[in-house]
């Protein structure tokens, strides 16, 4: 029998939430208007019939989904984009992790002890096709989406803001923004990664190790900015995305200051595009245009995500697709950056703050080796104790709570 969604009496640990009241300033709710309905709600108990209320209630707050009133902490979460995992792991709500529909590789989260299950088994949504299921099997206590994201950005023709509405109505209220990058649909504040995650921290209460994380954060960013050269000597980047296909000749020039946390790296270290903004606007160019740039370096934008048949960044994966093909291209070979052997995989554009500490200590050793150490490709993300510009363990111990 076909379940009906929209009637049905979903009791569960939401019904300890207490959400609604959106603050309706600064675009909050932009393009979801109307959106402030609310569930009456008391304190419940788990499962095992443990209380989950508190003292107090508290409220946290992120545009575009709103305030929301919370009777106790969340337990569990669905997220979309791994950004919004990094930041719950980071602080310790590992285990609360339901489901995704893009997952940051687990071994990037290596370094910090973190055992986390590779993408296959943790995307169960899918970005092509929302499954209003798995929100109901699942049963969240909250959700880290943008909501607009569900409906807005054209993945599914089938999904609409009714189906949002549906699941935030049912199931639990959504608590995200769309960090990643600035689309045409998000008029709205877009949120640094530190803001987003200590707005989390408001969240999952959980304000101690944001604040330990954030100082690990603010001191390798004063570390690496001593160390760096004058602007007018960092070199400029061809940044290209991963989706570009040397074999083919085609290419995706990116601008590495555009707002979003995925050029933070970049951002953070002042690197320049080598692409001019026509380039970047028309979307493609080939060998030709790429050879009329010249740069000294290309970077593979989510680069280091790349990685063949296993959930682990291969290093042979990565030359066989992109360094190779432009090794035997005619026009390739005459690339300064093919010559000089400085094509390297980039950054994950989805990451949180314990993702984004590994890979400013990795953009750093890829773009000023003399400086920082030589990045190894078939070592990531394992780093001499030398290079390491942050001390893992004292993440290690914030995520456990020893702060």
């Amino acid at each position: 029998m076909e379940r009906n969604y929209a009637t049905q009496d979903a009791a569960t640990r939401r019904d300890w939430i207490k959400y609604g009241g959106a603050v309706v300033t600064g675009g909050l709710f932009a393009g979801c208007a109307g959106w402030n309905g609310s569930d009456s709600t008391s304190e419940s108990t788990t499962d095992d019939g443990q209380s989950m209320g508190t003292d107090e209630a508290y409220e946290a707050c992120i545009e575009p989904s709103g305030c929301h009133t919370f009777d106790g902490v969340p337990e569990t979460y669905i997220v979309n984009n791994g950004e919004w995992a990094d930041m719950a792991f980071a602080l310790g709500k590992r285990n609360g992790f339901l489901t995704s529909t893009n997952m940051i590789p687990g071994f990037l989260f290596e370094p910090y002890g973190l055992d986390v299950p590779p993408v296959s088994e943790t995307e169960s949504l899918s970005a092509g096709g929302w499954d209003k299921e798995i929100f109901y099997e699942l049963d969240p206590d909250v959700i880290l989406m943008d909501p607009n994201y569900m409906h807005e950005t054209g993945w599914d023709d089938s999904w609409d803001r009714s189906d949002t509405k549906e699941i935030r109505q049912n199931v639990a209220p959504f608590f995200g923004n769309n960090i990643l990058r600035r689309r045409e649909w998000h008029n709205y504040k877009l949120y640094s990664l530190y803001d987003a995650f200590e707005r989390l921290a408001d969240l999952f209460q959980e304000h101690d190790r944001y604040e330990a994380l954030a100082d690990i954060h603010r001191e390798l960013r004063t570390e690496v900015r001593s160390r760096l050269p004058p602007e007018e000597e960092r070199p400029e980047i061809a940044l290209i995305n991963s989706a570009s296909d040397p074999s083919e000749g085609t290419f995706y020039p990116m601008n590495t200051q555009i707002e979003g946390i995925e050029m933070k790296p970049y951002r953070d270290l002042g690197i320049e595009s080598a692409f001019s903004d026509e380039m970047v606007d028309a979307g493609t160019i080939d060998y030709e245009q790429l050879l009329e740039v010249d740069p000294e370096m290309i970077i593979v934008h989510w680069g280091i995500g790349t990685t063949g048949d296993t959930d682990r960044f291969s290093a042979a994966a990565f030359r066989e697709q992109y360094v190779t093909p432009m090794e035997e291209y005619a026009v390739g070979d005459r690339l300064t950056a093919v010559r000089n052997g400085a094509i390297y995989p980039g950054a994950f554009g989805s990451q949180g703050p314990l993702v984004n500490l590994l890979q400013t200590e990795m953009v750093c050793q890829q773009l000023f080796p003399e400086e920082f150490g030589e990045f190894d490709a078939d070592s990531f993300p394992d780093v001499p104790e030398s290079n390491q510009l942050f001390d893992r363990q004292r993440v290690r111990d914030i995520i456990e709570g020893n702060i």
